[in-house]
């Protein structure tokens, strides 16, 4: 099978919102008068972002869930999406059902697929994402890193953990019963895009960005955008944590300590991380129930530059320890 007919036979779909899709030099995206263009990009690599043996079905969904994640920490709609594709082989037995995964949940979410390139070499999956923000009397209203101010509150959606517990479980430094792997597994192979939170969080919440490389540390970026800082309650955040490193489920295979660090460090997960007055807690929670996601507050934005922790007594941590650090590529 030849690389147009891969396209063709896989990756090729009419187009209802493009204008131009797939087959052309370029696509043609028309945004509804109002808009914004919100585009993001992520990289998924063999070896580095998946396992060679994953389902090609989940991986399929989880390249084009993290682009989703990007366009829900905007609060924007999404419209289309490229893909870029390096494979090994023309391999059908893995196309097909990667390409299901991929197109089930892009129908979930009126995303088209209008373009790409394929070539090939060591597996690698690189997808570009285009969505759509209102824009309101010249002011858009698309949630940025750099609107957190002073006294707002820091609210996280969902739970946090359980990607990282099963990374650490088929890497095989923690061994779990079978039906607590695969529930975990499936937030780390399959995550959900929050999607309905971020559209319904815009005028609501005055920064936002998605939980991809830990808490604390995608929390920094936030902090560091809007020139802030935070102090984080160690108790509220552990009402974060996910129902697999409970101790209930993993009996108590996970230690209290690394439950807290999954939570503070863990990443992966793609749930929103977000800041908004306290006048508005009404408004999130109206949020939360129009997007059916939970959310949890579990601190402030301060003044004060820098990150501090502190439990419900305020009592406070001397330093941030070193387990909480967020992942870095290249660090």
């Amino acid at each position: 099978m030849g690389e147009f007919d891969l396209i063709a036979r896989y990756f090729t779909r009419p187009t209802a919102r493009a204008a131009l899709g797939v087959g052309d030099d370029c696509a043609l995206l028309q945004p509804a008068p109002g808009t914004q263009l919100a585009i993001s990009s992520d990289m998924l690599v063999e070896g580095r972002h998946f396992f060679p043996d994953v389902d090609p079905f989940t991986l399929g969904h989880k390249a084009l869930a993290v682009n989703l994640s990007d366009l829900a920490a905007c609060g924007a709609t999404p419209l289309a999406f490229t893909l870029a594709l390096a494979l090994p082989e023309a391999d059908e037995a893995w196309l097909a059902p990667f390409s299901r995964g991929l197109f089930a949940l892009a129908d979930a979410h009126g995303c088209e697929l209008v373009g790409g390139d394929t070539t090939q070499g060591p597996r690698n999956i690189c997808i570009t994402v285009f969505g759509e923000v209102p824009v309101i009397n010249g002011k858009s209203q698309a949630l940025l890193r750099s609107g957190a101010k002073a006294d707002d509150d820091v609210y996280v959606s969902g739970t946090l953990g359980d990607a990282r517990l099963a990374l650490d479980a088929l890497r095989g430094t923690v061994k779990l019963p079978a039906e607590v792997l695969a529930q975990a597994r499936c937030r780390l192979e399959q995550p959900i895009p929050r999607v309905a939170l971020g559209q319904a969080l815009r005028s609501v919440a005055s920064a936002a960005i998605d939980v991809s490389d830990g808490l604390l540390g995608d929390l920094q970026h936030i902090l560091q955008a809007s020139g802030v800082g935070a102090t984080i309650n160690t108790s509220n955040a552990i009402n974060l944590i996910a129902a697999c490193t409970r101790p209930d489920w993993t009996n108590g295979i996970i230690s209290f300590e690394k439950q807290l660090e999954y939570v503070m460090a863990g990443g992966d997960d793609y749930e929103l991380l977000f800041t908004a007055p306290a006048s508005a807690r009404e408004a999130v929670q109206a949020a939360s129930r129009q997007a059916h996601t939970t959310v949890t507050r579990i601190g402030r934005i301060d003044h004060e530059p820098g990150m501090r922790l502190i439990d419900d007594h305020g009592n406070r941590a001397h330093a941030l320890p070193s387990r909480f650090s967020s992942f870095d590529h290249f660090a």
